[in-house]
């Protein structure tokens, strides 16, 4: 095969896979370049013969993620719901409080009012937001010099809320709220449908998982491209200062193409030579944008011992010392090799890091089995786990995040082309940013782009809506009235205090005779 090209796509991921597979249909000569020895990307499917296979990258899928649900049908891979019917469990201050549903429980009017005006305050000031442009919303620049700490502190009243927003944000992007630009993360809630949406999981981002993993969405997006995807090629340079852009291998293979794709996270393509040297801004940029941290834990158990019991594996741990902060079930469709999965995340994950998978695999079944009340979770049958901050060709899990400040300077370049080099990948897309739905968006985007260059199809065709999938449908998620009119904790106990400075100014008045009450009319 020649090693001349129209299109060379850099990165075998869903991202640059969907580009690739879109240019192939449209009739184009194209290669993709993947640095490691398999395809997928930051999906990764470990297959065994103790658990059959494990998903030890990204998984969830949901209602309104309609790109990545139509290649899937369309590769033949299926799709089942995570069972969350039974209660969740927090574990707190060493006690283990059940419920049903995505949120703990409250009693407390405060923390009620307090919860209702965190979601309501972050998904009415993503409707300033474009989704296209972030950084043309009118309170752009304020919001992006204030970090997710600084909007919490503003925003939340209760300890109770202050600590759940901290896990939010965290569980939502692998960074610590302080790390992260109000903007940015407000922007990224919007393109995942709001707050309920991205963080439930019936109706939400993490309604579903792939039978069988979804690595096999890539594995079959390469077979569709007929030997045109090369493992195990690293690039090192890429040369636009000709006609052909010439790219170079990190085992001195030359690839020539007309156009070039880079489907890697932002901050890899530093790992790459430019001739010429890329603009400013775009190199500036690719400099300020961290990866998550986060190492995935799965697991497995001979049973799954919490249904037993009326758990359904779904526990946030509110203790400083936990090594996870979240869990959920990972049982196949089938009810086989039943497992819990939870992350380490941010600092944490880089905290634990220094320990042995033996004493990381330890601590978490002490507790696990405090939150569950049984010993049993001190006796797995296997464990697995993935770190993804030691990966060379990831940097770090789930996706790139924007620290405060940077939004608003350098941001408008994540998707505008430097030459024939054009750009996919998740943190590119307006949809579900950082998903595998925003990798598909992002990849069919950027070879639309392409196509428009080289004349196959007009302008209009680069943005195209996606159909809402026929079977996983969205249900529509709305507030209710008193949910938008009732008022934030702090304005209530405002107006008790208020009240009560009226009650007690009016009752002394009556007792100095300063207030006369006159007797009614009979």
């Amino acid at each position: 095969m020649s090693n001349d090209y129209d299109v060379i796509v850099i990165g075998g991921g869903i991202s640059g896979l969907c580009a690739a597979k879109l240019l192939f249909e449209a009739g184009l000569n194209v290669v993709v370049l993947e640095a490691r020895d398999r395809v997928g990307g930051r999906t990764h499917t470990i297959r065994n013969k103790e658990v059959q296979y494990i998903d030890v990258g990204g998984e969830y899928v949901g209602p309104t993620q309609n790109r990545i649900l139509r290649v899937a049908k369309e590769l033949g891979v299926q799709t089942y719901k995570v069972d969350v019917t039974q209660r969740s469990i927090l574990y707190s201050k060493g006690k283990t409080y059940a419920f049903h549903g995505d949120y703990p429980p409250t009693w407390n009017p405060f923390v009620i009012l307090d919860y209702n005006n965190l979601w309501r305050t972050i998904d009415k000031w993503g409707e300033e937001i474009p989704v296209d442009a972030p950084w043309k919303a009118p309170h752009a620049e304020e919001w992006d010099h204030m970090s997710m700490k600084d909007f919490i502190e503003q925003v939340c009243w209760t300890r109770t809320v202050k600590w759940f927003a901290v896990l939010y944000v965290t569980v939502a992007i692998t960074a610590e709220p302080e790390k992260v630009s109000a903007l940015w993360f407000i922007w990224f809630t919007k393109l995942c449908g709001g707050t309920e949406r991205m963080f439930s999981v019936t109706n939400g981002g993490q309604e579903r998982k792939f039978v069988g993993g979804a690595g096999q969405i890539s594995e079959k997006l390469m077979e569709c491209l007929r030997g045109r995807v090369m493992l195990g090629r690293p690039v090192i340079s890429l040369d636009q200062s000709g006609d052909e852009v010439i790219v170079e291998t990190l085992n001195h293979e030359i690839y020539k193409g007309k156009y070039v794709i880079s489907a890697v996270p932002p901050t890899l393509i530093a790992k790459i030579h430019f001739k010429p040297e890329l603009p400013a801004i775009r190199n500036q940029l690719i400099q300020r944008l961290p990866m998550g941290s986060v190492i995935k834990c799965m697991m497995f158990y001979k049973e799954a011992f919490w249904r037993k019991m009326d758990y359904c594996a779904a526990i946030y741990f509110e203790e400083d010392d936990a090594p996870v902060e979240i869990t959920l079930e990972d049982v196949k469709h089938d009810g086989s090799a039943p497992g819990i999965m939870g992350f380490i995340l941010a600092s944490r994950a880089t905290t634990l890091a220094r320990l042995s998978k033996e004493e990381r695999k330890k601590r978490i079944c002490e507790y696990y089995a405090k939150a569950l009340g049984t010993e049993e979770a001190l006796h797995p049958v296997h464990y697995e786990e993935k770190n993804w901050c030691e990966d060379q060709y990831s940097g770090g899990c789930y996706a790139s995040y924007f620290p405060p400040g940077i939004m608003t300077v350098y941001g408008r370049v994540i998707r505008q082309p430097v030459g024939k080099l054009y750009f996919a990948g998740t943190e590119t897309a307006t949809h579900w940013n950082g998903y595998m739905e925003g990798a598909v968006q992002a990849g069919e985007r950027a070879a639309r782009e392409v196509m428009c260059q080289m004349d196959l199809i007009s302008e209009s065709e680069i943005w195209l809506l996606e159909p809402e999938s026929v079977d996983v449908p969205s249900m529509p998620i709305e507030r209710t009235f008193s949910e938008r009119i009732l008022p934030s904790a702090q304005g209530f106990a405002k107006f008790l205090t208020f009240f009560a400075f009226a009650a007690a100014f009016g009752f002394t008045a009556y007792k100095k005779g300063i207030i006369i009450l006159l007797p009614g009319k009979p």
